[in-house]
């Protein structure tokens, strides 16, 4: 009862939830595009359960991401990771199969979130580890405070998305920013980008690049497909 008493402990809990709001834009956003394929009373599920095994998967991820970032090549091969969900999530858009966006797998949708979600998350948890100070605690409660704060954003980035098709190709072009910020922050690259700042902003903006091209190149691929085999 002391620790819920305790003004420390409410100071820790806003800053983790505050932390949270401001780290999860970018999982909102790929969240909403890795649901916005499904039929609309699975989109919810899909929201519901992907920021909630996301949300189980950072309080573990907390206890080991310090540790992790220290390994070399880890954050490359997350970094690609990224780029491929961004370039997948981007070619589905704008095919205008509608028939073929309602049988998407829920199970592929919340999948594709916690695999993003564990790669972006991976040193946003620090930040939060920090503010917890130790205390589990406040790790789990500002953590599960902040469910249904990215339940809400994710299901407002679906309809914005929806009426304005061009948030999909921002978010996928968001995704391959964190991916190609991902990769030049790897610690087998620290070497260079210490000595040469601009990398990490040139890193970040070629992976935006990167998955739009893809993307769209898919897209125009898909599009053409049905036509050559009917």
């Amino acid at each position: 009862m002391e620790l819920l008493q305790s003004v420390d402990f409410w100071i820790g809990l806003l800053k983790i939830v505050w932390i949270n709001i401001i780290l999860s834009g970018d999982n909102a956003v790929v969240i909403a595009l890795a649901a916005r394929s499904l039929p609309p009373d699975q989109q919810k599920k899909a929201i519901f359960w992907g920021s909630g095994a996301a949300v189980v998967l950072r309080i573990a991820l907390t206890v080991v991401a310090a540790k992790l970032l220290q390994l070399s090549f880890l954050q490359i091969v997350g970094g690609l990771l990224l780029l491929w969900i961004g370039v997948q999530l981007l070619s589905e858009e704008e095919e205008g199969e509608g028939h073929a966006k309602e049988t998407g797998s829920l199970l592929a949708a919340v999948r594709t979130i916690l695999i993003a979600d564990l790669v972006m998350s991976l040193d946003n948890v620090i930040a939060v580890a920090a503010a917890a100070k130790g205390s589990m605690l406040l790790l789990i409660l500002g953590l599960a405070i902040s469910i249904p704060l990215v339940i809400f954003g994710s299901t407002l980035m679906i309809r914005l998305m929806e009426r304005f098709p061009i948030i999909v190709t921002l978010g996928a072009a968001l995704i391959g920013w964190v991916g190609g910020e991902t990769i030049v922050s790897d610690v087998a690259l620290r070497g260079l980008t210490s000595g040469n700042p601009w990398l990490h902003y040139a890193g970040a903006a070629t992976g935006a690049v990167l998955v739009l091209g893809l993307g769209r190149a898919l897209q125009r691929r898909h599009a053409t497909a049905p036509q050559t085999g009917s």
